[in-house]
């Protein structure tokens, strides 16, 4: 007897060419955030279940709002340029990252990433959540003081 997995509702079966989709970046959307994503990875667009990545381009003085992921982890790894952000319950950590780094942001870390730089930071972000945006929790209570 011929046995398979079982297949769940709208998956699609290892025989069908369309299962490894290639992404080209080339579209964008702006995010809760404020920052522009380059669209990548995601539920909506390859029927993703448990991760996202997209590419960030943030220009010099590009500037995020406050927020945090409320259910999911984020990895960063920055490809061009430098970055800063602050983070923690009220924003009173700060760090600075360069080319080659990797950054973890764990569940429900409110973080403020910006570019205070002269160059511009590009930077591929992944994250456990395949509907990026839906756990994104603006914070604009920390906002003040922070530039």
């Amino acid at each position: 007897m011929d046995e398979q997995p079982a297949q769940k509702m709208g998956e699609k079966r290892a025989s069908d060419p369309s299962i490894c989709p290639i992404v080209r970046p080339d579209s964008t959307y702006t995010g809760k955030q404020g920052l522009d994503y380059f669209a990548g990875i995601a539920a909506q667009n390859v029927g993703s279940r448990a991760l996202c990545m997209h590419l960030l381009k943030m220009p010099p003085g590009a500037r995020a709002k406050a927020h945090l992921h409320e259910s999911h982890e984020t990895a960063i790894y920055l490809i061009e340029g430098r970055a800063a952000m602050w983070y923690g319950d009220n924003l009173e950590h700060h760090l600075e990252m360069n080319a080659g780094e990797f950054l973890y942001i764990p569940a429900g870390v409110p973080h403020l990433p910006y570019n205070p730089f002269p160059e511009a930071a590009v930077a591929v972000l992944a994250r456990t959540d395949p509907n990026e945006q839906e756990s994104v929790v603006l914070r604009p209570d920390l906002e003040a003081g922070r530039r």
